[in-house]
């Protein structure tokens, strides 16, 4: 649903991906060990096509051979020089008007972005969590328009799709793209959508153009040989019918599961399960989201699962050896005045190692943020994190506080979960 139904320059990443799917690679950036990326620079569709089912490579099918590069230096101090694989996720993108008028404001302001938008003064201060990642994923919460427009936001969302090129320059890899208004504007919403992704540069899972491509597992292959799959579910479509079964994954312990043992049995050494799930504004999980997520991480296939969808931050728990992060609250999103929740949310951070001959979570951090308007920023306001000019102390403070509430309340902090502090510097341009 919507947040209130009242109103309607990066640095390098280290992780490559390859093969036709979930968050591979474009097919002629794809190189074989100790090659280099295809000179061409063209960006064709990161999955294959209906009538080219073998482009790029048979999804998670195991027989990538992309060209790898060194783990992040964040990811081997974390883990005393040891390889590891460092991954950040987000959570919702959800644009109401309110944010495309910033857009256009800092467009007249910066001289830069995309017929008439620049989102990336928004989200800019992300940059300095992002380039710590591997990987960075963020949540598409809805379908895009044509470049131009024309836009909706509640109930039926078609928002701006420059909001991904400002994604992609803040340093997000992908996205995942299961959530209850993925069909908001039917198929070919849906198409548009995947297609401005793979435009965009995100890979990106959640949505599918093809029944085969919904049921094969995706794998991704980390620069130290780590391969890791994504696999994600939503709780409902707002009470639409997709044209096609397949068009959306859904939230399915049983099916997720299958998916899991899938891209294990294909050569997946981590997999990551993504629930859009729960109550709006809540302070807790609910009870699908408990009984799912604890389904999830008591199969023994995910080595972390997490969530978005209340548009609130919601408690993180480690459950049978695994993390559960229920719900990361907003990534952007129009301020609310009733709802100080809505306009919060959590960067998380999942460092995994290789350990005892498995991957598993070395380290789990958090960093809480905030959206502020006049302009519209989103704000870290992590001690030792906060960007001068953008939230102001009192609003730090506040939500510092509320979030660290309620991440530890299932005992997150007892069970080794910590605070992430990027400290404030070049790239967060977060001003107001």
């Amino acid at each position: 649903m919507s947040a209130h139904r009242s109103r309607p320059a990066r640095g390098p990443k280290r992780l490559m991906l390859c093969g036709a799917g979930l968050l591979a690679l474009l097919a002629s950036g794809c190189a074989g060990p100790g090659g280099s990326p295809s000179p061409s620079g063209a960006a064709p569709s990161s999955r294959p096509s209906s009538s080219s089912p073998s482009a790029g490579g048979e999804k998670g099918g195991g027989q990538d051979a992309p060209e790898r590069i060194g783990a992040s230096a964040a990811g081997e101090k974390a883990c005393g020089g040891a390889p590891c694989v460092s991954v950040s996720m987000s959570g919702d993108f959800l644009l109401h008007e309110g944010l495309w008028r910033q857009a256009r404001a800092d467009a007249a302001a910066t001289g830069r972005g995309e017929d008439g938008m620049d989102f990336g003064p928004l989200i800019a201060a992300q940059r300095p969590f992002l380039q710590q990642a591997d990987l960075s994923l963020c949540q598409m919460e809805t379908p895009v328009a044509e470049p131009k427009g024309p836009y909706s936001a509640y109930p039926a969302f078609s928002v701006p799709p420059q909001i991904l090129g400002a994604a992609k320059e803040a340093g997000y890899d992908a996205c995942t793209a299961a959530s209850n208004h993925s069909i908001d504007q039917g198929t070919a919403g849906l198409e548009r959508t995947y297609r401005a992704l793979d435009r965009a540069g995100l890979r990106h899972t959640g949505t599918n153009l093809s029944a085969r491509e919904a049921s094969v597992p995706a794998i991704m292959t980390a620069a130290n040989g780590a391969r890791v799959a994504v696999v994600t579910g939503t709780y409902g479509l707002n009470g639409l019918t997709p044209e096609k079964p397949w068009q959306v994954d859904m939230l399915d312990a049983a099916a997720m599961i299958a998916k899991a043992k899938a891209a294990r049995k294909a050569g997946a050494d981590i997999v990551i399960a993504n629930m859009h799930a729960g109550e709006e504004y809540a302070s807790q999980p609910n009870a699908q989201q408990v009984k799912t997520g604890r389904a999830l991480a008591d199969s023994g296939q995910f080595d972390l699962v997490y969530g978005e969808h209340t548009h609130s931050v919601l408690p993180i728990e480690k459950h049978n050896g695994r993390w559960i992060v229920y719900g990361l609250g907003n990534s952007v999103t129009e301020l609310s005045p009733w709802y100080p929740v809505n306009n919060e949310g959590l960067m998380v951070n999942a460092v995994f190692a290789r350990e005892g001959g498995r991957w598993t979570v070395r380290t789990l951090r958090w960093a809480p943020s905030r959206i502020v308007e006049g302009p519209y920023r989103w704000c870290p306001v992590g001690a030792g994190s906060a960007v001068p000019g953008c939230a102001t102390a009192a609003q730090a403070s506040e939500s510092r506080q509320r979030t660290a509430r309620t991440v530890n309340s299932m005992g997150a902090d007892r069970q080794g979960a910590v605070e992430w502090t990027v400290p404030s510097g070049a790239g967060q341009q977060g001003g107001r």
